[in-house]
């Protein structure tokens, strides 16, 4: 029989997952100057969170370490502790305890108690300045003013007011008073709704977080105040002893003031009136608060990925049948102003419309990676004695989740590999005339149809000399070797070639940038590097959206329909004989407003002939690929745009050079999508000779 407490327990780590999340979060941005009240709040809400639903599961190690966690962080809220670098230092640590714990709770596995020990430790000696607690009286008491008010949710859960009083009363001495001030007339009473609510004097020598703990499972569901007040006792014979020595006083209700006379009389009538709409005009606004302040919060649900893809693949067999659809009804000669075509019309908006919003369910910004980026930066920066600025851009950038899984381990191995190899130390870069503080930017963009990610920093630059001379040592080249700027960059993508002195914790094992390219390509994408002596590297990498849906031109090639994504289209030309300058049997130069352009034949670089197809005699299409790199795109003809469900070739048959993927016409034929990237990387691989004949032309 299958555990009814697993699916609610497997969404409990989920949301352990984002609560970890937010921590760290909000912790890195406390590291930086941001302690607010906000963010301190944030941080102890995801610690106290993560500890109520451990409670529930009897996960004993988890719920004690999140109490001393919450407790410290607690001090910082109350400002009895500084959030000082060290302090946020330590939390930051415990933040990755608290991880373990959660992942050894969910998966199985061991605890390490020294560790979890250790760190609880550290919280019992956090002595920053400012963390002196408030005078106790002389025997060792003082006193606490406490307002309890809760919201009708805490008893829609079951939860009992006099319950919490009476724990409350256990932590000492409890003068309690019923305040009624909110209570409305018996024809208004909302039966479900809460208008009571209690002050409490409590004389113990226990803090705020012993207080806050009796409330813990009830604090989202009430308004609570604690705050310390004067020390002295109360008067005898004011307290009740109960059962298990709780001690309690019951005062009378907290009654409004007498309004003072109004100079003018009032008829009795009408002031009856008055009195019996006031409470009720209360109730209503509050309903209508309460109702205005749900709305505004935004529902989610859980829902499990497999069926967000198969929703995905439904959508994409709709596309394919409008598109046939529209087909036939082209064939079958029916004139566009007719019904059938208009309402065909309509059902071709509503699938857009309908696809746009299933893509959405899966997009998601990358800005969750971004967020982890900060402290590993603060980290290798500290290991490396190098002081470091992190800049990102484009953190709303949306991608398949898929990808947003995947793309954390290369950008953490190339911003690690920016710091160590890239920046200089201060003392070299104040020699160089730079600031001693390195910036390593972060950026994510849509270019193309493709999210591209961007990794760069201003450092020194790679050194070509050193790279060609490792290489030839490690026997990858010969002595003789003749590479361009390009090849000798890009051998630090081979397995096991690293430039490092020495092996650190950081460098030196070249197990770092080919791991980076492997992944990067396990998802269909490429990685390109820029650099330049004395100012700094680049790292590319340019990734497919992964959508199901790509809008398209659809264009000929010699009898073949091919697919050019629509992002990476400039313009579309009819060459000239006169702006064509041939640069050898296979390539020809476009001159373009001032410039040469390498022109492509498709279907030549395809395979689908031999012979190139007269410029004059086809279109062009202007295409830009990564870097801003250009190349013109020679085809028979082109029949319009489209959108089109992208089906995955190497998945059904097998990676093609030049095809990112495949997709199913109107018609039912299927047609190539080019790989716009690929081929102008091909057409630029003879950039020197492109350069020289542009030299020659000019």
């Amino acid at each position: 029989m299958q555990d009814p407490m697993a699916e609610i327990r497997a969404t409990f780590f989920q949301e352990c997952e984002e609560q970890l999340a937010a921590l760290e979060a909000g912790l890195i941005a406390m590291e930086s100057g941001a302690s607010e009240a906000e963010t301190v709040n944030a941080v102890f809400r995801a610690v106290h969170s993560m500890k109520g639903g451990a409670g529930i599961f009897s996960l004993d190690a988890l719920v004690r370490f999140a109490h001393v966690f919450e407790t410290a962080l607690d001090k910082v809220r109350s400002g009895d502790l500084t959030a000082t670098p060290r302090v946020v230092g330590i939390f930051l640590r415990a933040a990755d305890v608290l991880a373990d714990l959660v992942r050894a709770a969910r998966d199985g596995g061991a605890v390490d108690e020294q560790r979890t020990a250790a760190m609880a430790a550290e919280f019992e000696h956090l002595d920053t300045p400012g963390d002196a607690v408030a005078p106790l009286a002389e025997d060792g008491v003082g006193s606490w003013e406490i307002v309890f008010s809760p919201r009708a949710e805490l008893y829609a859960k079951a939860n009992e007011a006099a319950l919490l009083l009476r724990e409350l009363g256990r932590l000492g001495e409890a003068r309690v008073t019923l305040d009624t001030s909110r209570l409305p007339d018996l024809e208004a009473i909302d039966p479900e709704g809460a208008y009571l609510s209690w002050n409490i004097s409590l004389q113990s020598d226990c803090d705020e977080a012993e207080i806050r703990n009796v409330f813990e499972f009830v604090e989202d569901d009430c308004e609570l105040t604690i705050s310390r007040a004067g020390v002295s006792g109360f008067a005898p014979g004011t307290v009740i002893t109960g059962d298990n020595g709780f001690k309690f006083e019951f005062f009378a209700p907290m009654m409004e003031e007498e309004p003072e006379p109004e100079p003018a009389a009032i008829p009795a009538t009408v002031q009856a009136e008055a009195a019996a709409e006031a409470p009720r005009n209360a109730v209503v606004e509050a309903i209508a608060a309460k109702a205005e302040s749900a709305t505004a919060v935004s529902a989610t649900i859980r829902v499990d990925l497999d069926r967000v893809d198969r929703m995905i693949d439904l959508v994409g067999e709709l596309v394919i049948n409008e598109a046939m659809l529209s087909q036939r009804v082209m064939e079958a000669g029916i004139a566009r102003a007719s019904g059938v075509a208009m309402a065909l019309e309509e059902l071709e908006h509503l699938t857009r419309e309908i696809q746009d919003s299933v893509m959405a369910i899966r997009a998601q910004p990358v800005r969750s990676v971004f967020q982890r980026m900060p402290r590993l930066v603060r980290e290798v920066a500290a290991q490396t004695g190098k002081q470091v600025r992190l800049l990102t851009e484009g953190e709303g950038t949306e991608v398949d989740k898929t990808v947003i899984e995947r793309i954390s381990d290369p950008l953490t191995h190339m911003i690690r590999n920016a710091i160590d190899h890239g920046l200089e130390t201060p003392e070299k870069r104040v020699a160089a005339g730079k600031p001693e503080e390195g910036t390593v930017k972060l950026t994510a963009l849509h270019r193309s149809g493709r999210i591209v990610l961007e990794v760069a920093d201003d450092g020194a630059g790679i050194n070509r000399a050193r790279v060609k001379q490792k290489a030839i040592e490690n026997g990858v080249i010969g002595t003789d070797a003749q590479l361009t700027d390009d090849e000798i960059d890009n051998l630090i993508f081979l397995p096991g070639f690293s430039t490092a002195a020495k092996i650190s914790d950081i460098s030196g094992r070249g197990v770092g940038m080919d791991v980076v390219r492997q992944s990067v390509q396990a998802l269909g994408g490429r990685i390109s590097i820029s650099s330049r002596p004395g100012l700094g590297s680049t790292f590319t990498l340019s990734l497919p959206l992964t959508l199901a849906v790509l809008d398209g031109m659809v264009v000929s090639a010699r009898g073949h329909t091919l697919i050019i994504p629509l992002g990476a289209i400039v313009e579309t030309l009819k060459p000239r004989g006169q702006d064509v300058f041939p640069l050898d049997r296979d390539t020809n130069l476009l001159a373009l407003r001032g410039g040469y352009v390498p022109m492509v034949d498709v279907a030549a670089s395809l395979g689908y002939c031999e012979e190139l197809l007269e410029p004059e005699q086809g279109v062009a299409l202007l295409v830009e690929g990564e870097g801003g790199v250009r190349a013109v795109l020679l085809v028979d003809a082109i029949h319009g745009q489209r959108q089109v469900v992208i089906k995955s070739l190497e998945a059904n048959y097998r990676a093609v050079s030049g095809i990112a993927a495949a997709t199913v016409m109107g018609d039912g034929r299927v047609a190539l999508i080019l790989d716009v990237d690929a081929v102008v990387r091909q057409a630029r691989s003879e950039g020197n000779r492109v350069d020289a004949a542009a030299m020659e032309a000019s």
